[in-house]
């Protein structure tokens, strides 16, 4: 009898638990507080809890149900995906979080087989926008809008 009889939910939930074992332990060096007073630990203790507990009922499920999909690895979608928001992170303090969410979406969007170069300049723009929005201007955070050639 095979132990894992869905390899995708188990693998899945093996990342879930991993995660919130991973958010558990960088919780444990701040002050929890209480639910009334939360502290800077309690949301990723929270957090934390729930991933182990979603991943430990995902890894069950693996085990038990039956998949007629096969676990297959597609490595190109991957690596574009990593390479995108790596290059958004090299990206954000030259050109801004503007241009930057957009060269993620459209280098990132590159990794489906459906891309459409009108559709990801479209949605970049529209993220690019709602980022800047949210976390520049709704936040405050100290992160450049445009390039520094545009006025930053």
């Amino acid at each position: 009898m095979q132990l894992i009889r869905n390899p995708r939910d188990f693998y899945a939930g093996l990342l879930f638990v991993a995660f919130g074992v991973v958010a558990l332990v960088f919780a444990q060096s701040y002050p929890l507080g209480t639910a009334s007073r939360m502290g800077p630990g309690y949301f990723p203790r929270v957090l934390g809890i729930l991933l182990v507990s979603l991943g430990a009922l995902q890894t069950l499920i693996g085990m038990r149900r039956k998949s007629g999909f096969p676990l297959e690895w597609h490595w190109r979608p991957l690596f574009i995906l990593l390479a995108s928001v790596a290059l958004f992170i090299v990206l954000t303090t030259w050109l801004g979080l503007i241009v930057s969410a957009l060269v993620l979406v459209f280098i990132s969007s590159a990794a489906s087989a459906e891309f459409r170069w009108k559709e990801a300049l479209i949605a970049g723009a529209a993220q690019g926008v709602a980022a800047a929005a949210l976390f520049v201007w709704g936040l405050g955070l100290p992160l450049p809008v445009w390039p520094p050639f545009f006025g930053g």
